[in-house]
């Protein structure tokens, strides 16, 4: 499987960020400002365009964590006579050796912000489509030679519904069977052109398969419990997921939960936070109410196992962000915010660390 880096994310009337502004990404990427900066904005736009890009989906501005409203509340406004009718999210990025640029122009549909036109270039070649509910899409192919403009009627809008990168390969191998009107030729499709555009095709396919999913964090608010029922765990921002994942690992898979369980633990020890993790299940049958228990730091009877809504709350805080770094199906994005809240300094330090050697890995 193919992976594919993020270098730079670029906006434009987005929010508070008016003039086209470009941001360098790293594999570990901070953002440090005061309130109201445009932080969660930021986020919003990295999820927005890696759900267009690699999920393709219809992103949701209003999907926790980051709930920016409608169109008119995330696009860009002096005033209300000086109103701009577009904005843009735009990333670039590494396909092997390969660099690519992604623009997203999205403009209002029923109040919501929606991806109207979407662009790929590479070095050799670049495709664009602009939708349009009542006239249809229209995709425009270039390589170094020349130059495609067709045009697709609104019986293929569903096929663009859910991201407009869709196979494009159908614009190489099988004109003819969908036909499509080919509006405007600068130029006869040759050999080298159609193998270029094919490149561009194949990178087009793979970025559904390379993106994974991403997860998005809102600063943690754990509300530790002292029994379990189990839930349907589905990651959410705040980690209300966690002990059930910690629950149905421990009952399904012994060695990826013993996996788990020793890196949760090298950890805990490095930052001073606690020396064991335990899984209590009350009962023979999985499903049923469970307990997290914490074995901390010292001798004697400090060291006897606690249920985990009797040890600090830092404990209950930093696990939800370690398992996702730390869990073997990790997604290759996470968005974290004020991971490092009620946490010692000595913990927030071996986090950082954490953050560091992933980072490093990847």
């Amino acid at each position: 499987m193919k992976s594919y880096q993020f270098s730079e994310l670029r906006l434009r009337n987005f929010r508070c960020f008016r003039d086209r502004q470009r941001a360098r990404l790293r594999p570990l990427t901070l953002l440090v400002g005061d309130n109201s900066t445009g932080k969660t904005s930021f986020l919003a736009a990295v999820r927005a365009i890696c759900e267009t890009v690699f999920q393709r989906n219809e992103p949701d501005f209003r999907a926790s964590p980051y709930d920016l409203g409608s169109f008119s509340s995330i696009v860009f406004n002096d005033t209300k006579e000086d109103r701009v009718g577009l904005f843009e999210i735009g990333c670039s990025g590494l396909d092997g050796r390969r660099k690519f640029h992604v623009d997203v122009a999205f403009e209002p549909r029923a109040a919501a912000p929606f991806p109207a036109r979407i662009s790929l270039k590479t070095r050799r070649a670049w495709v664009t489509c602009a939708r349009n509910e009542k006239e249809g899409a229209i995709i425009e192919l270039g390589t170094g030679n020349d130059s495609w403009r067709f045009r697709l009627d609104r019986r293929f809008l569903p096929m663009f519904q859910v991201g407009t990168f869709f196979t494009i390969q159908m614009f190489t191998q099988k004109l003819d069977d969908f036909d499509i009107k080919v509006e405007q030729v600068s130029g006869a499709m040759e050999k080298p052109d159609t193998n270029t555009i094919e490149a561009i095709s194949s990178m087009l396919h793979d970025f559904a398969f390379a993106g994974g999913a991403l997860f998005a964090s809102a600063p943690i608010r754990s509300s530790p419990h002292r029994t379990y029922d189990p839930i349907k765990p589905l990651p959410d921002p705040e980690g209300a997921y966690i002990p059930t994942y910690f629950a149905n690992v421990n009952f399904r898979d012994k060695k990826e939960w013993g996996d788990l369980k020793e890196s949760l633990e090298k950890f805990g020890i490095m930052s001073g936070l606690f020396r064991e993790i335990g899984v209590k299940q009350l009962g023979d049958m999985e499903g049923g109410p469970f307990q997290l228990e914490i074995k901390a730091g010292g001798v004697g009877e400090a060291r006897r196992r606690r249920n985990l809504i009797d040890v600090g709350y830092g404990v209950s805080q930093v696990l939800p962000v370690l398992t996702e770094v730390l869990r073997p199906d990790a997604p290759p994005m996470m968005l974290f915010q004020q991971p490092e809240v009620h946490l010692h300094p000595s913990a927030q330090a071996a986090l950082g660390s954490l953050f560091c050697s992933t980072a490093a890995s990847d």
